[in-house]
């Protein structure tokens, strides 16, 4: 399935910022090759800036690592349960809270891409188990509507949207 094949009525308005800026893309392959992308911007990233705040309050790019890792655990999961027809509505979860618990910043940046490269293709393994049918499910996350291929594409989004945040504010 390519992402301009997915109907905007299985996604959040809030969601749409990560879906719509994909062109067209297939989602199990884009889920390889945006995370090998990915890695290699980070590997030329400078190592003084892993570190670096640009404003205060803000995160790191180690905390960002971080949290696109643990916001696909948690996509995962839901897409998993979706995937199932549990129709038990997911809660929301807060991710500031969530970085503040990582301890992050004190790992090494091969680290947290060794787990980000695991995550992933755990990520992979599952989307690949599911049925068409599957794909299509749509269950409640966030007190919103989803489907399960929303899901995949949305983690894709994400992690693109904080690498465009990179280059942005942060390098």
């Amino acid at each position: 399935m390519n992402s301009n094949q997915l109907p905007s009525n299985e996604y959040s308005k809030f969601n749409a910022t990560y879906i719509q800026p994909l062109e067209n893309v297939n989602l199990i392959e884009e889920l390889e090759i945006c995370l090998h992308d990915f890695i290699r911007f980070v590997q030329n990233i400078p190592m003084d800036k892993f570190d670096y705040r640009y404003a205060e309050g803000k995160w790191t790019i180690k905390d960002i690592i971080q949290h696109i890792i643990d916001v696909e655990r948690i996509f995962s999961y839901r897409a998993l349960r979706i995937s199932r027809n549990d129709q038990t509505p997911l809660p929301d979860f807060e991710e500031n809270s969530y970085v503040e618990q990582t301890n992050a910043n004190a790992r090494s940046i091969q680290g947290l891409l060794t787990e980000m490269a695991a995550v992933r293709e755990a990520t992979l393994l599952l989307f690949k188990s599911f049925t068409h049918e599957q794909l299509q499910l749509i269950g409640t996350a966030s007190d919103n509507l989803i489907s399960v291929r929303a899901i995949g594409f949305i983690m894709i989004g994400h992690q693109k949207h904080h690498q465009r945040i990179f280059k942005e504010r942060y390098l």
